[in-house]
């Protein structure tokens, strides 16, 4: 499997992460003090939704697509506006884009603050590099993201957020990521950590949530969504939040039952979000 996300850009999968991302980095931006974020896969960092790519497959209508067409009430407003204020203006207009997560981490941030981006692809690399141009705030790196989680954890910043969201391209990815998510925390016990994953079955991702509670790591926040429908495509992907901000739960439970009517392609649409007991 060759992953090209630009086919994918924007769609519900995006939207889940970028949504509890922006969360993530909102609470992060409450205090003065510096954080840096570390996105292990980072990808391209700005996607073209009227290229061929995203045209050949066309999910982020029913995904970014959906949001903006949606009438937002205010309390549901005021939690998407960090996501929104950085994704409205990239989506509207004749050449439509839609940021990666690097991007999105980076409009959100403050000067004091630093960002991370590792890419391994060549092509995505370039790109990345491009599109973060020369903020210094920012540092793209060409390195496999599974090296960068022991490369670049911990960071000299006492605060801050490891984001991975690998390909699954490996069948083993699962244990994999556990083994390599077990080891960072072990090194950065204090950092936020937000991992995405893609639901295609329960073994997989229940296998790698039961690895992190047995290893010991307490604060485990688990959120999901399903849209329904169609079950030869991905219809289903998730996050693991370790050391999540403590009013984060509260908010992704309402915007979780906003988003999935939202976001439902068919029947069966529901969402999960669940405190991990550990073992």
């Amino acid at each position: 499997m060759n992953y090209r996300h630009a086919f994918h850009a924007g769609n519900f999968a995006d939207v889940l992460k970028h949504v509890v991302l922006a969360r993530v980095l909102a609470h992060l931006c409450d205090k003065p003090t510096p954080f840096r974020v570390i996105d292990t896969h980072a990808g391209a960092a700005l996607y073209d939704l009227a290229g061929p790519e995203a045209s050949r497959t066309g999910e982020w209508r029913d995904g970014i697509g959906r949001l903006l067409g949606a009438t937002i009430p205010p309390d549901i407003a005021a939690l998407l506006a960090p996501y929104l204020d950085v994704v409205a203006p990239l989506c509207s207009g004749g050449a439509p884009r839609y940021p990666g997560s690097p991007l999105l981490a980076l409009r959100l941030m403050r000067p004091q603050d630093r960002l991370t981006a590792c890419e391994l692809v060549p092509a995505a690399a370039a790109a990345l590099a491009h599109v973060l141009g020369r903020d210094a705030r920012a540092k793209a790196v060409a390195i496999d993201g599974w090296l960068a989680l022991k490369a670049y954890v911990p960071p000299k910043e006492r605060r801050g957020l490891v984001l991975v969201d690998p390909p699954f391209e490996r069948s083993d990815e699962f244990s994999h990521l556990a083994h390599g998510i077990v080891n960072a925390v072990r090194k950065w016990p204090t950092g936020v950590y937000v991992i995405w994953y893609p639901v295609k079955e329960r073994r997989g991702p229940d296998a790698f949530v039961d690895a992190l509670a047995a290893a010991g790591i307490a604060k485990l926040l688990r959120v999901e969504i399903d849209v329904g429908g169609d079950d030869e495509v991905l219809r289903a992907c998730g996050l693991v939040l370790i050391n999540p901000p403590w009013r984060v739960a509260d908010e992704f439970a309402v915007l979780l039952d906003w988003l999935v009517p939202v976001l439902a392609r068919g029947g069966g649409a529901k969402s999960r979000l669940d405190q991990i007991a550990v073992r």
